[in-house]
């Protein structure tokens, strides 16, 4: 179970990390008329806002960017605690890999109550959910960590 518990969260942080980079890719590389939004079930390019406001538009990019940057960065630093002290059954460790899960999914589903979309909100639900359940496969490192004691 242990076994299964890092490698499910090293797959979570791996597909975070690409997500990121892929959002990355939007942000800075691709045709803003790919980069798409669907407000109230319309979609709209960022090259539609463009058109309209180009400022506007620039500013979505430049949030999409930091907020890329920053599930990147977590993303990075998840998988290098999940392959070393994790692994190494560190208990500190699964407190750590527990409350920036808790966080991160926390403030991603916070969009539903207080911006009324559920837009965005999948991605932390899918990770919350997927992190839990490889936290709980080895949740007995706890118990033996308190025994110990």
């Amino acid at each position: 179970m242990k076994t299964a518990s890092w490698v499910l969260l090293t797959i979570v942080g791996v597909l975070t990390l690409l997500a990121s980079l892929g959002s990355t890719y939007l942000a800075y590389v691709a045709d803003p008329g790919r980069d798409l939004i669907v407000p109230s079930g319309t979609t709209v390019s960022i090259k539609d806002v463009a058109d309209w406001k180009p400022d506007a538009a620039q500013a979505m990019r430049g949030r999409r960017a930091t907020a890329a940057a920053f599930a990147a960065a977590f993303a990075t630093l998840m998988l290098f605690v999940v392959l070393g002290p994790y692994r190494r059954r560190e208990v500190w460790s699964w407190w750590a890999v527990l409350a920036a899960t808790l966080v991160y999914s926390g403030l991603s589903l916070l969009r539903v109550p207080a911006l009324g979309t559920r837009l965005g909100a999948g991605p932390g639900l899918v990770f919350l959910t997927v992190a839990v359940v490889a936290l709980l496969l080895d949740v007995s490192r706890l118990k033996a960590a308190g025994a110990g004691q």
